[in-house]
């Protein structure tokens, strides 16, 4: 609870430090032409605020790394996401170059450290190669191969399914709230002291952040926010083995990238929408409901997924 508070007082102090900065080098929202058209009046917001998670969760383990070291490689694993995506921001909104980085560049930074993480729980922690099965409560041993393999498509799908999700104001940054609160509470069920610690460090962070993104949102995270967001909750599942709970729990960012990957099928293959616009937070917008009306109904889902997981664990 200590760390929770301090980590949340470290980020609203970066908060009010770094929006002005944002603002001065002018890194703003870059907003769709064919979103809803309520969207168009956050195209002056600033964005690239994940930076100040990244700050908080980085020093925050530096400082406990000393008493628990194992904090420390989780903290960089999710500092080496935030980078790839601070490089995309970068690239995108300070030096205007519209591409950013490379989809292929970006998910091969992402691969080569999923790999590395994931090399350093078998061959640095010998965490071994047990997953939970939900609902059946047994713990199934893969194959070491199966295993490395099955962790870094856990990684990668599901950091780029939050990536995807944040979309609206305090969308991604609530159901992250949610989600950690729930690895919070199972870490100290499970009598994993250091990552409750590490877990109580990311959610007092976004707790914090979630002030400045609740909407009307004075600053966006950016892919340096949602990228390292998304490493961090497949780093506690995978250690706590429950990545298969992991998917229920973030059962809304699953959702969120099958939506795209539906869209992008169909459009394929009879050139028309599926959905009104994906993901599917903006199909929502787009049949009436308000955006406030979207966040909510989502939070209130993630909410109900963790309440399930919590029982299945």
């Amino acid at each position: 609870m200590f760390y929770l508070l301090i980590s949340f007082l470290v980020t609203v102090v970066l908060g009010f430090i770094t929006l002005p900065i944002l603002k001065k080098a002018k890194a703003n929202q870059i907003i769709r032409d064919d979103g809803p058209k309520t969207h168009l009046t956050k195209a002056g917001t600033p964005t690239m605020g994940g930076i100040i998670i990244l700050v908080t969760i980085l020093v925050l383990s530096i400082v406990l790394c000393f008493q628990f070291p194992h904090i420390l490689p989780f903290a960089l694993f999710v500092f080496a996401f935030g980078i790839i995506g601070f490089i995309d921001d970068f690239r995108k909104l300070i030096l205007k170059n519209p591409e950013g980085l490379l989809p292929k560049y970006k998910m091969l930074g992402l691969t080569i450290v999923a790999v590395a993480f994931v090399v350093y729980l078998q061959f640095g922690l010998n965490l071994g190669t047990e997953i939970f099965i939900p609902f059946l409560n047994i713990f199934f041993e893969l194959p070491m191969w199966l295993y490395i393999l099955f962790s870094i498509f856990v990684i990668l799908s599901c950091t780029n399914s939050l990536n995807l999700t944040d979309g609206l104001d305090g969308l991604a940054t609530g159901i992250m709230v949610i989600i950690m609160t729930f690895f919070t509470v199972v870490s100290v069920m499970y009598n994993c002291l250091e990552m409750s610690l590490f877990s109580s460090i990311v959610l007092g962070s976004c707790i914090g952040f979630l002030l400045f993104n609740l909407k009307p949102a004075k600053m966006f995270m950016g892919d340096t926010g949602s990228l390292a967001l998304g490493g961090v909750f497949c780093a506690v599942a995978l250690y706590l083995k429950l990545p298969l709970v992991l998917i229920i729990v973030a059962g809304i960012c699953v959702v969120e990238a099958i939506s795209v990957i539906i869209q992008i099928v169909y459009y394929k293959k009879t050139k028309k929408r599926f959905f009104k616009m994906a993901p599917l937070h903006h199909h929502f917008e787009l049949s009436g409901m308000t955006e406030w009306q979207v966040v909510w109904m989502f939070w209130i889902i993630t909410i109900g997924l963790c309440v399930i997981g919590y029982f299945i664990v």
